[in-house]
């Protein structure tokens, strides 16, 4: 099958919290590496998304973290799907994946991460459990710490900047100026611009080399 565009049917629709939900799609030989995006439109019309898959290679499904928008924009629209309803995918795109080497090595990685952000992550995870990892989760509200249980308790730092009941009261960059950096580790970072240039300045400015930094921008 040609993964580079396909039709997919909608098998399940959940809601995460009152904006975000997770859209789960027939995987339908669908090929992807952990970490990669796929761009998703609804047939007859011109607006189309790029998402990161939530779910893992292995997985029989395809799932989707989104959060909604305006009314108007494709994620209010993907949320009022029926069950059965199909889609368009087209992809895999990107890079922003684990190297085989990597993995193999367990080298130490640092996923750093806000909001739906965390959606490489939990799939790269997913995919490979054994991998010695580290979350970074930063979001407003402990509610948004989307399947925090998928994560080893000691494996997951959830960090809050708007309420304090969390493993961190403060920004993700907060946690990365008041904590030592692990110079052996490899740093991904996704989320949007502003944490993602701030992350990268703190990183470089302990000393990790802008080789081990890898980034996704989000918006």
């Amino acid at each position: 099958m040609d993964n580079n565009k396909i039709q997919s049917k909608v098998l399940a629709i959940s809601n995460v919290t009152e904006s975000t939900y997770i859209l789960r799609l027939e995987r339908n030989g669908f090929d992807f590496k952990a970490g990669q995006y796929l761009v998703l439109s609804i047939p007859g019309e011109r607006k189309a998304r790029e998402y990161s898959i939530y779910s893992g290679e292995n997985d029989d499904y395809i799932e989707l973290l989104i959060k909604e928008v305006n009314p108007g924009e494709l994620s209010h629209e993907l949320k009022h799907l029926k069950i059965g309803t199909k889609v368009q995918i087209s992809g895999p795109f990107g890079f922003f994946i684990l190297k085989d080497e990597d993995i193999q090595q367990k080298k130490p990685v640092v996923f750093v991460a806000t909001g739906t952000g965390i959606s490489p992550f939990r799939s790269i995870i997913r995919s490979n459990p054994e991998i010695d990892y580290t979350v970074l989760h930063g979001v407003r509200y402990k509610i948004e710490a989307y399947h925090k249980e998928d994560y080893l308790p000691k494996r997951f730092v959830l960090c809050t900047s708007g309420e304090n009941h969390a493993d961190f009261n403060g920004r993700v960059t907060d946690y990365l100026k008041l904590n030592p950096i692990n110079l052996k580790a490899l740093y991904y970072l996704c989320g949007n611009s502003a944490m993602v240039d701030e992350a990268i300045e703190i990183l470089e400015e302990q000393g990790l080399p802008a080789e081990n930094i890898k980034t996704e921008i989000f918006f």
